[in-house]
């Protein structure tokens, strides 16, 4: 994680056991998770690295409650939504299945309105780190299923939409100081060294989350004033450049790879050393 600095945040993830240790660690709150997990003995022996975290600092459980308990994705949307007393901000760092679901879902126990109806009244900004821009083709879009992709993109309902594309975060190597510097007892760290063998890693998912906490900042700048984004069938985009559409913007670096990687390796060696203790009674390596 960068930082505990977002207080109320509802994660939806596919490995939920594995996010909610990270959570523990960075904030011990409790924070809703989606039920789309698996801690299985293939994967863990295999390399597998989300259940080996959840596994090592865990015992396999959740920090606080079970996995079987954890929320359906579509319905944690619709119940933090429909609860946000403010502009909520929301960020996609992976596939589309659960916002697609968002928008075609209907009225249900926790808001009168539908998917598209709840989404406008109650996003402001949606951060989608996916594609390459003016265009391009990239996993995020085409890796699971390009037509949901498509729906969100194409169809998002208001608000700003901000797209971090493939080749800004690419060369952006972070992760080197809190393999180096970081405590032995944060998972993340240690996801690092399962999931890249004690190497920097680069940064597509951490420059977007960044983005979505602060906004431009020092780091990045709109590296357009109008148009909109646009993603085929097959999973790549393009963007178009109609006058006419001024809420949607893709982001490049303001500064160099070098710059960048080291805000992010300050923010998460901060982090893990504000929290070092947190994960004491889930195991320590």
């Amino acid at each position: 994680m960068i930082s505990a600095r977002i207080t109320r945040v509802g994660l939806v993830a596919l490995v939920a056991r594995c996010v909610a240790t990270a959570a523990a660690a960075a904030a011990r709150t409790r924070r809703p998770l989606m039920d789309e997990g698996f801690l299985d003995t293939f994967a863990y022996d295999l390399g597998e690295y989300a259940s080996k975290i959840a596994h090592r600092f865990s015992g396999g459980t959740l920090p606080f409650g079970a996995a079987e308990d954890a929320w359906d994705a579509v319905a944690l949307y619709r119940k933090l939504l429909a609860e946000a007393d403010g502009p909520v901000t929301v960020v996609s760092i992976g596939f589309f299945e659960n916002l697609s679901g968002l928008l075609n879902s209907t009225a249900d126990e926790h808001s009168d309105l539908a998917g598209p109806a709840l989404v406008a009244d109650k996003v402001a900004e949606l951060v989608v780190m996916g594609g390459g821009y003016p265009s391009g083709r990239e996993f995020n879009f085409f890796g699971d299923d390009p037509l949901r992709a498509a729906h969100v993109v194409n169809n998002w309902p208001g608000g700003r939409v901000v797209f971090c594309g493939a080749e800004v975060g690419g060369d952006v190597l972070s992760g080197g100081r809190l393999l180096a510097e970081g405590p032995p007892s944060d998972p993340v760290r240690q996801a690092y060294i399962y999931y890249n063998f004690y190497r920097p890693r680069q940064s597509w998912d951490p420059l977007t989350v960044l983005y979505a906490m602060r906004g431009v900042g020092d780091l990045f700048e709109y590296a357009n004033a109008y148009g909109r984004n646009f993603v085929f069938a097959n999973g790549s985009n393009e963007w178009i450049f109609d006058g006419n559409v001024t809420n949607q913007f893709w982001l490049n670096l303001k500064v160099d790879n070098v710059t960048a990687s080291a805000a992010l390796d300050k923010l998460y060696l901060e982090g893990a050393l504000r929290f070092a203790n947190s994960t004491e009674a889930y195991g320590e390596l």
